[in-house]
């Protein structure tokens, strides 16, 4: 079912959906008192470059709670809300606070796997949660750790077998040079070389980050290198800089492939025409035909009538879910301890890309990922789905 199908079906519901969001919120603990309010901290970018993401993460967050009477597990939330920024020197203060000042009993979204590396050890001390939405490094120590995105190796790992089978030849591997940029583009070249593929420049190249805005030297390289495909990862800023200019460079006739970020939500509409035909891997699509995409499409587009949403907003609306399930199941007295308990008992999750679970190994989902495609949906760009790759997580 095409996209405009959906959401058109879906707000056609949109008002009965927001009635019936709350439905199966008490307001009182099972012993009948009234249920204390709970302090949950979110960080994520909310300026810089990945400004987009973070708002994005915000934005499905609040979008749960504001379907469901702003309760998570029958208790009121006061959302404590701060800025990542960039990276890692902006990220531990502004958790520092949440955690100190703020004393929230989870933490949930953060953009950056860097970030994700630096506060993670704040957290365990603290014996805080974190139900990060966006995608992670490898922890050491994931006792108090759990993702509702994806580990940033999985998403190019799943689409290795598709660009071994499609492309016949060497391919030229591209990202920034950040921790984010590792794992992604990582992801992709350790499963293809298993695979049998061969890269072009021997290994990924990695631009400097986030000083690059021009990237045709780079592309240069690659139309000289005669690369038959070139697989990349950036988001926000950086993906607009990179898309903008590849349909511009001398490369612009070999075929790119990508993380889906390289294409999604705001940064499209910035891109235009320049990502056409772009093939990217991500694990949301939001023409999935499911019950759970329906009803988050229908309450999204009463929010946000011009924006389609995104696999950010995705996570950390399933971020919220999480954190409602387990909340009621931690007891009457929700602690940082007891709902940490609760989250690695959950099982599957309904969600709008597809029912997934945490793996134990990793606390991150098991789930599908899905091939799209940048063409027109009607008269708007889109990422429009194609086949699903595979089922990744462990």
């Amino acid at each position: 079912m095409q996209r405009r199908s959906l959401v058109s079906a879906a707000l056609a519901a949109g008002l009965l959906l927001a009635a019936a969001g709350c439905a199966d919120s008490d307001p009182k603990s099972s012993s009948g008192a009234a249920a204390s309010t709970l302090k949950i901290g979110f960080l994520g970018s909310l300026t810089g470059t990945y400004q987009a993401v973070g708002t994005d993460l915000k934005s499905g967050f609040e979008l749960y709670l504001a379907t469901h009477d702003n309760k998570l597990g029958g208790h009121p939330i006061d959302l404590k809300i701060a800025d990542e920024g960039d990276g890692a020197p902006t990220a531990v203060p502004a958790a520092t606070k949440l955690i100190k000042d703020d004393k929230v009993v989870a933490l949930t979204g953060i953009v950056g796997g860097g970030s994700v590396a630096a506060v993670a050890p704040l957290l365990a001390e603290a014996k805080i949660p974190l139900i990060g939405s966006n995608g992670r490094p490898d922890l050491k120590d994931l006792s108090g750790v759990w993702t509702t995105s994806f580990m940033s190796t999985d998403t190019g790992k799943s689409i290795a077998q598709y660009i071994k089978d499609k492309v016949n030849g060497p391919v030229y591997a591209i990202g920034p040079d950040y921790q984010g940029g590792y794992d992604q583009v990582g992801g992709f070249t350790t499963e293809f070389l298993k695979l049998g593929g061969t890269l072009v420049n021997g290994k990924a190249t990695f631009t400097p980050f986030p000083t690059t805005t021009n990237f045709l030297p780079f592309f240069s390289q690659i139309k000289a290198s005669n690369a038959k495909a070139v697989y990349t990862f950036y988001a926000g800023k950086a993906a607009i800089d990179f898309v903008k200019q590849y349909a511009q460079s001398d490369a612009k006739d070999i075929p790119l492939y990508s993380a889906g970020f390289l294409t999604e939500g705001s940064v499209l509409q910035a891109q235009g025409d320049a990502a056409k035909n772009i093939l990217n891997v991500c694990n949301y699509s939001p023409d999935l035909d499911n019950e759970e995409n329906r009803k988050f499409v229908a309450a999204w587009k009463q929010k946000h009538p011009d924006a389609t949403p995104t696999t950010y907003a995705m996570a950390s609306y399933d971020a919220a879910a999480v954190l409602d399930r387990a909340i009621a199941a931690a007891g009457d007295n929700p602690t940082p301890e007891s709902i940490n308990a609760a989250v690695g008992k959950l099982g599957q999750i309904p969600s709008p890309r597809g029912n997934w679970q945490f793996g134990p190994q990793t606390h991150s989902p098991i789930q599908k990922w899905y091939l799209r495609q940048v063409r027109n949906d009607g008269r708007a760009l889109a990422n429009v789905m194609v086949q699903d790759l595979a089922t990744v997580g462990a």
